[in-house]
Formats: structure tokens, C-alpha cells, sequence
């Protein structure tokens, strides 16, 4: 599981958390609206589907980001949805409402906002001076992931019988030795 904890600093985010989401977006392929619904066909169909299906897992990256809860970055990621585009003065009425705060300076979440768009974790748009926001659908497909950690457990598997195998080569060559 992936923890991110966001910090304020002046530009809202510190710079780990950049480099780790550029190296985590470079190990994993992410996904937009490629995978289809799978449509009723007949059985063979069905069972490619199925199978196809159980080759491929494919996530959300937002269920696995964390964020230092009761921060402003916390209050944006609960706020934010994918469908609704939302305008400044909506965001602050739903944390209001939902969290029961209020924010001293107004402006305070639009470095927050600024950094997830630049991170590439929120749409922005600005139509006609008004500015939204929403949360980026990203999608993980897991199976090269899930493959190459099941060609890790085997290699580490055949190592250790070859360890195990070379140790009780060795005993019988010692106790043959020791015999004579």
C-alpha cells in the first residue's frame, strides 16, 4: 500500500513527493478508459472474457493515496470527485459543510490544487475567468506487476532448493569422509 503524507511547504508539496510519483508513474502503466465493459457473447466468449478478466487487475491510483488526515490536501482529495468539474467557491462550501471548517485565507487551497494539477492527479480547466477542478481518473494495470512477482517467487524458490540440495551434497561428502 502506497502512504503519502502531504506537507506544506512553499510550494505546497515537498519534493520527494514529486520524485516518488514520477518513479511510480514510470514502474507502473497507467491506463485511461481502455479497458471496455465486457459484453455478453456466447460461452468461449465468455470464458476468453473471464480469463482475460483475471489476467488483468486494474485500480484506481487515488485508492491508494493517503493523505495526512485534517490537512488541506486531505480536505481536496475527499472533496474532489471524477464527474463533477467543481469551482473554488463549491470546494470551500463542501469542506465547510463536510469538515466544518473554514479557511482564514481564501486562497490558501490553490497552491494545493496548483501542485495536484501539475502532478498530473487533478484536471484544471479555466472557461470564460472561472476556474475548476476535478480528480484525473488514473488507472494501474497490475498484471505485469503480478507476473513478475510470481517469476521472483519462483526463481527464489529453485534457489533454495538448490541451497538445500548443495548442503546435503556437502553433509554426504563430509560423512563419507569422515568414514574412511
Amino acid at each position: 500500500m502506497f502512504i503519502i503524507v502531504m506537507t506544506s511547504d512553499k510550494m505546497g508539496i515537498g519534493k520527494s513527493l514529486f520524485s516518488w510519483l514520477a518513479g511510480a508513474f514510470k514502474r507502473l502503466e497507467v491506463l485511461s478508459d481502455e479497458f471496455a465493459p465486457l459484453e455478453k457473447g456466447s460461452v468461449a466468449e465468455q470464458g476468453a472474457a473471464e480469463q482475460a478478466k483475471e489476467a488483468h487487475e486494474v485500480h484506481n491510483f487515488w485508492d491508494y493515496l493517503k493523505f495526512q488526515e485534517n490537512t488541506q490536501a486531505h480536505h481536496l482529495a475527499n472533496i474532489l470527485n471524477f464527474e463533477e468539474w467543481l469551482e473554488m467557491e463549491e470546494i470551500r462550501r463542501r469542506i465547510s459543510e463536510l469538515f466544518g471548517i473554514t479557511y482564514k485565507n481564501e486562497r490558501s487551497l490553490y497552491p494545493y490544487l496548483k501542485t495536484l494539477v501539475d502532478i498530473g492527479l487533478v484536471e484544471g480547466s479555466n472557461i470564460g475567468g472561472r476556474r475548476k477542478w476535478r480528480k484525473k481518473a488514473l488507472l494501474i494495470k497490475f498484471s505485469e506487476l503480478k507476473k513478475a512477482r510470481e517469476d521472483a517467487k519462483k526463481e527464489k524458490t529453485a534457489e533454495q532448493v538448490a541451497r538445500t540440495e548443495t548442503k546435503k551434497a556437502e553433509q554426504n561428502s563430509e560423512s563419507s569422509d569422515e568414514g574412511l
